[in-house]
This record gives structure tokens, sequence and C-alpha cells, in this order.
């Protein structure tokens, strides 16, 4: 009897001895049995799996634990909760159980009948500031890529003051005398549990690529430079934003003052009457001005050293990279605030910002008429923002990394809104876009345009989505975005023009423009 029919046989006895749901619904993890559902298509989904222990009680503010054994049948066909976090992104829309401190839970999408079948696996982390989000949220969801041959998941880690909190008595308490970082610990958790258990699931634990746009794609070069997280993967997808420029870690004890701070407003004494604390209190004391920011942390824990040092050192985890950015991640009222887009208000603008440098920006970011300005304007903004600190990434890892680095700038404007929603928002959007806005790509790399209903989709979104999908399963199926039909990409590791993939309704290559930008930016950032 070969291996096939053994498993084939051990299903079928499970469906038996364990009645219920079909047995190709049923996986054994490492911590027990879970039941998922399966889609009219033969595509199982298996939604709200623990992949850790409840971080309440003593492990609030504490590493993920393991997730305990369990006996039974646990139902995963539900999202689990979601991270504890405030209301402040409009475009959020919630799938989840809920919202509580328990939260750390993880969904499967697969294409796979059985446990030998191996496929790439694809884990997607979410954006939002590490403030907001949720592995739940439709923009995510895993499905289209999933019936593309992937075994997709994403993951839930904790936020705000729950995931990053540091204080001198969190790091006096714990054995490896760190604190903070908890969100980003709780992602190395879960590949940790996808290395144990994707197998079960059809999934390759060798061949698993991870992801993430603005905080996500942030936590992805951190997980690169985390020694903790190495080995974990083998392939990493970063869209808009690095740890390298944007929310830079910071000394352990810069962040332990912010928490210091925090723990002050309570008015508390000791962490053991911090953690009993309704986490509801902790979430509204967030809200107060000077109260709802902490940051990332070289903790020696989780990041031993600076991720730039890292990277400059090539101790970075060596893995192929694709990765880039939108052509309108801020607008120039980032620069210009409310005043009118003028070179003359645009000039007094830079001068603000920069003082006795500001002729160098001026000289980079050259408005020769007021014309100019908008767009120059929404240049500055949106490198400051998270294009330099992607360029960063991508160049750095490109010099020291030993793999190929792809290079993207995601071009394609949404088309408009709705009828039914335009004018609900016209109010909230004064002005078109002048290009892709920050986070715009999401449901196109995904293949979820249809699970947003803001926006009037036309053919020409369904191709670009098409396309970068077609990039994102084949890099995460061979770590290189080429396949059949697709436009060719070649790696952009330093040396020479460095080809850069414009993704748009007629996506093409184009030498990067501009690359003075980015390199005046990172002068300043090593001040």
């Amino acid at each position: 009897m070969n291996h096939n029919m053994i498993r084939a046989l051990i299903a079928l006895l499970a469906a038996i001895l364990i009645p219920g749901a079909p047995a190709e619904d049923r996986v054994k993890t490492a911590s027990g049995m879970i039941e998922g559902t399966t889609e009219r298509d033969g595509l199982r989904v298996f939604r709200g799996i623990p992949f850790a222990e409840p971080p309440v009680g003593d492990l609030r503010w504490k590493p993920p634990q393991p997730v305990k054994a369990w006996q039974g049948v646990r139902r995963a066909d539900r999202f689990g909760p979601r991270a504890m976090q405030r209301s402040i992104f409009g475009d959020m829309i919630f799938r989840s159980n809920g919202m509580s401190e328990d939260c750390l839970y993880l969904n499967v999408w697969t294409p796979a009948r059985t446990g030998d079948e191996r496929l790439p696996v694809l884990v997607y982390f979410y954006g939002g500031g590490f403030m907001a989000g949720d592995g739940s949220e439709p923009r995510y969801d895993g499905a289209s890529l999933a019936r593309r041959g992937l075994v997709t998941v994403t993951v839930n880690y904790r936020l705000t003051v729950f995931g990053f909190l540091a204080h001198p008595d969190l790091t006096a308490e714990s054995e490896h005398h760190a604190s903070g970082n908890y969100g980003l610990l709780d992602q190395s958790e879960a590949l940790r549990w996808v290395r144990r258990n994707i197998a079960a699931f059809g999934g390759d634990p060798a061949r698993v690529t991870i992801a993430g746009e603005s905080a996500g794609s942030l936590a992805v070069s951190a997980q690169m430079a985390s020694p903790l997280s190495k080995g974990l993967f083998a392939g990493a997808i970063g869209e808009s934003g690095s740890v390298m420029g944007t929310m830079t870690p910071v000394p352990r004890a810069e962040a332990e003052k912010a928490g210091t701070h925090f723990t002050e407003k309570l008015g508390v004494k000791s962490l053991a009457e911090l953690r009993k604390i309704p986490a509801e209190k902790l979430l509204e004391t967030t809200a107060e001005p000077g109260f709802g920011r902490f940051p990332l942390a070289v903790d020696g824990f989780f990041l031993t050293k600076s991720p730039v040092d890292v990277f400059a050192a090539g101790e970075q985890a060596h893995v192929p990279l694709l990765v880039g950015w939108n052509s309108e991640e801020s607008n120039y009222r980032g620069i210009l605030g409310p005043a009118k887009p003028t070179r003359e208000n645009y000039e007094a603008a830079v001068r603000r910002l920069y003082g006795d440098r500001a002729d160098e920006v001026l000289k980079v970011y050259s408005a020769a008429t007021d014309a100019d300005v908008e767009q120059v304007g929404t240049d500055l903004a949106g490198d400051r923002f998270i294009g330099f600190s992607t360029w960063k990434w991508a160049d750095l890892h490109g010099q020291t990394g030993g793999k190929p680095v792809y290079r993207y700038l995601y071009a394609r404007p949404r088309p408009p809104m709705r009828a039914e929603t335009a004018g609900a928002t016209k109010a909230n959007r004064p002005e078109p876009p002048h290009g892709a806005v920050h986070s715009a790509e999401i449901e196109y790399a995904l293949g979820n345009l249809a699970t947003n209903k803001v926006y009037a989709w036309t053919a020409d979104d369904e191709k670009v989505s098409e396309v970068m999908q077609g990039f994102f399963a084949h890099f995460v199926k061979a770590g290189d975005p080429n396949g059949p039909g697709l436009p060719t990409w070649p790696a952009a590791n330093r040396g020479g023009d460095v080809p850069v993939l414009r993704l748009d309704v007629e996506t093409r290559l184009e030498p990067e423009k501009q690359p003075e930008r980015y390199r005046l930016l990172d002068q300043f950032s090593r001040k």
C-alpha cells in the first residue's frame, strides 16, 4: 500500500470516527484537529485558527506563547477576533468575530486536497500603521491567489499599546531583557506555526513567501532583519514601506521613555496593576493627544541592531525580494498644507522643512512654474512618507542580499467611485488623485477588486489585477515574477540603470527616474 492510499484510508477513518464535516474539511495540526469549509470550486478555507495562546492576563505584554493542544475537533469556519484598535481608517471593513485582546488567529485558503501536494505558501501581514487592521479584511482575502496554486495565509498580530509598549519594568522582567515589538513577535510566532503545520494543508514549509502592504511591508523588512525569523521564509514581497526610513526603530531606552510616559498618564505603580486595567480603558487612553504612538524598538531580542546596519552588513535574510511603491503615496498637501499650490508657497514650505539645506531639496525637487507644484510636491511628500524607505530597502538588499531584487512603481489610479458612493464621500475627497494613492494596489495584487464596492471597476482594472496576480503568484512559486504571458521583469540589483516595472494598464519597463531624489534623502537619513 503506497503513501497516498494510506492517507486516503486515514481520512476515511477520520470521517467515520469523527462524524460531521467531510474528511477533506478536517486537518490535523500539531495542536489538534480543526474543521474548515469547502467552497463550491473545491477551495478549502480555514478561518480563525489559533497560532498562540491568548495574550491576556499575565501574558499581556509578553512574547507569544505556543498554542496549547485541544481535544476533539475545533471549528475553523469563521474569522477570530481582530486585535484591539480604534476606528481610525475609513477604508477598513472587517469580517472578524468582534474585537479582543484574544486576537492571535490566522486564516488559511488552500487548493490542495491532501497534505501531499507541497504547494508554495504566501503569508500576508495587513497594514494600518501598527494601529489598526485585521486578517479578515476582504481586500486581503486569500481565495483568488489560492486558485492560482498557492496556499495563502493571513495573520493577526497585536497593535498599538498592546503590541508595542516598551517599559523599563517589562524589560526587567523579561528573560530576554527586552520589551516592545510584541506585534512583530506575533508575526514571527505565526511563521513558526506555518513551519510546523502548513504541510497538513498541502503547503511546502520550505517555500514560504512573506508579504504585506504599508505597516505590513514594514513588518516584512523587519522580519528580514530579525535573527528570530531567519530560515522561516524563502521570499519577501514589500508593498510601500520599510523600517529603514518609515517608523524606523529607535533604541530600546527611547521606546521605554514613551512607554513610561503612557503609564504615568494612567497613574499605575506596578506591572500587576497595569495588567489589570481593562483593555478598553487602555485603548481609550491611546486616543488622547501625545499618548497614541508606540515606536518599534531595537530591543536586543527581536532586533539586535538597527535594520539599516543589518542590511548594510549583509546580515539580513538572503531571499529574493519583490518591492515597490505607488505613484501618489502622499499628496502635495503633505508639504503645503492648506496653502495654494504656487511656486512661492512651495519654496516657502520647503525652507520651513529643511532650513539651510532647502536649496539642495529645491534643486532636486524643482518646480519651474506654478503648474509644476502639485506634481513636484506630491513626489516630495510621497518620498518623505514611504517612497524613500522602500527605495532604501531595495537598494541595500540589492547590494548585500545576494538574491534578486525586483522593483516596481504602481501607477494605476483607482477609477471613479460608483454613483451611489460618490455623493456620500464627495466632501471627504475634494479633488481627484494625481496617481495611485497609498494602498490602492492591494485589491489588484490579491485579486479582490470585487470585494470593494466603492469604485466602478472597469475592464482595464481587471487587466491590471490579472497581471499583478500573475507576477505575485510566479514570485511565490519560484522567487521570480516572470512567467508566460507577462511582461519581462528583470532584476534591479545594483549596477548600471536600475530597471523599474511601471504597473499600469500598459505595464512596461523603464529606468529609475530621478534617483538623485533618493540619494539626497539618504544623506538626510544619515545625519
